[in-house]
């Protein structure tokens, strides 16, 4: 199948479905003709929504009548179409032959003529910027603009900026088998270009992304693909050597595994997730980077399920949250989310939270973080739990990163080409 028409596809599936953006790539990758042009479908996929909510009121300005809801598949192939003559180097006369092509294979053939016309309709004429809605013009969805204005009136605009950006590659160098100098090394020799991460001790950003089959050593674990903002998770934790770990919502094991290169001589570590088939990426990570710990299926709202009574010297709660300090690498994030989502997932903060608190040994220390930028699931949570427990110690954190707030510290996107992350340190009280 024409890669254009698989990405109307994949993009359909998010937006009609609610499908995850990564999810519907790999249930429509295997209709491609030529697998060669998976990374195309990728672009335009995420591309596509990346700017939904402006070439949605592009496509709206240039069509003389809505198209109906059963043809969602080819409003989203005409979006594929407007993205490639306003967002790629695509020369024009391809973009709109090989996307009139793509309707075909749609069983959509009336539409040829109709996407064709409108192609060639926005070559001819502008689409006035100031005529968008504050929706189109910022790229994302109104309620997540009321949001990121009133919590952060001196940086939202920033934060859009760059949630509209292509993100950095990142990596993170397994300090048990190499330092990050040796891998940079290894890098240049291999004519990857990369600078040394600000933030993160470990931390690799390559100029350009490649596939992990290229990374010098990626098979043999010498280093990980992760995010710096996500590297200073296992530093903030300060695990020392004997103890007991408990790392919640785990998956897909990225911290878990970076918590172990830093402290390779743990009594325990236990990754939990509610999730299975999410935890069988945490075995795999474990398994190339040939680190080992003890991966567990279970609720973390309900610890009598699966605790051994033991207390743990040491918790990381890398919470569910809104994902939106992520939205730069999950597009889709735009599309999907939706105000009460927000209400529902600090509920369900607070009840792990609560949940998890009493299995911390007295003196320890839990380490709470988000993906998001919003402070109702950051800040307000710590301030929310530290009130509500007189045994539990708000422990501020010194760096050089992100923004100091009454609780916790803030990352925005982007910021050192790190992703929005927000860290919080809670002791317990002896």
């Amino acid at each position: 199948m024409n890669p254009r028409a698989v990405a109307a596809k994949v993009i359909r599936d998010v937006v009609g479905s609610g499908a995850p953006l990564n999810d519907a790539l790999l249930q429509n990758s295997g209709s491609l003709s030529n697998p060669a042009d998976q990374p195309l479908v990728q672009e335009l996929s995420y591309g596509v929504l990346r700017w939904w909510f402006r070439l949605q009121e592009m496509a709206g300005a240039l069509l003389q009548k809505p198209l109906k809801s059963k043809d969602l598949d080819v409003f989203c192939l005409l979006l594929v179409g407007l993205y490639q003559l306003q967002y790629t180097r695509i020369p024009p006369h391809a973009a709109v032959s090989e996307t009139v092509a793509a309707v075909r294979q749609l069983n959509k053939r009336w539409a040829d003529k109709l996407l064709n016309a409108v192609l060639r309709r926005l070559l001819r004429q502008t689409i006035a910027e100031q005529a968008f809605s504050e929706q189109a013009e910022y790229a994302h969805p109104a309620w997540l603009l009321d949001k990121l204005r009133s919590a952060w009136p001196s940086q939202w605009l920033a934060v859009c900026e760059a949630n509209n950006q292509r993100p950095p590659m990142s990596l993170r160098v397994n300090r048990q088998k190499t330092s990050r100098e040796e891998y940079l090394g290894q890098l240049l020799q291999n004519g990857m270009l990369a600078t040394l991460a600000e933030s993160a001790p470990q931390g690799i950003v390559l100029d350009q992304a490649v596939n992990v089959e290229r990374l010098p050593g990626f098979a043999q674990g010498l280093v990980s693909v992760q995010d710096v903002a996500a590297q200073l998770a296992a530093p903030l934790l300060q695990v020392e050597s004997g103890q007991r770990v408990l790392d919640v919502c785990a998956a897909p094991g990225g911290k878990t595994a970076h918590i172990l290169e830093t402290a390779p001589q743990l009594a325990e570590l236990l990754a939990l997730d509610i999730d299975a088939q999410r935890l069988q990426r945490v075995g795999e990570n474990l398994e190339r980077l040939q680190l080992s710990a003890r991966v567990l299926c279970g609720d973390a709202t309900d610890p009598a399920a699966w605790w051994d009574g033991a207390g743990f010297d040491r918790i990381l709660l890398d919470a569910p949250c809104s994902a939106t300090g992520v939205i730069r690498r999950h597009p889709d994030i735009k599309v999907l989310r939706h105000a009460r989502d927000v209400t529902r997932v600090c509920v369900l903060q607070q009840q792990i939270l609560e949940a998890i608190w009493p299995l911390l040994k007295p003196g320890g220390m839990l380490l709470y973080a988000t993906c998001s930028v919003l402070p109702e699931e950051n800040e307000a949570q710590i301030a929310w739990f530290v009130e509500r427990n007189h045994n539990a110690c708000y422990q501020s954190i010194d760096a050089p990163w992100g923004q100091q707030r009454p609780f916790g510290r803030q990352i925005f996107p982007g910021e050192h080409n790190m992703d929005g992350f927000y860290y919080a340190r809670i002791t317990k009280r002896d």
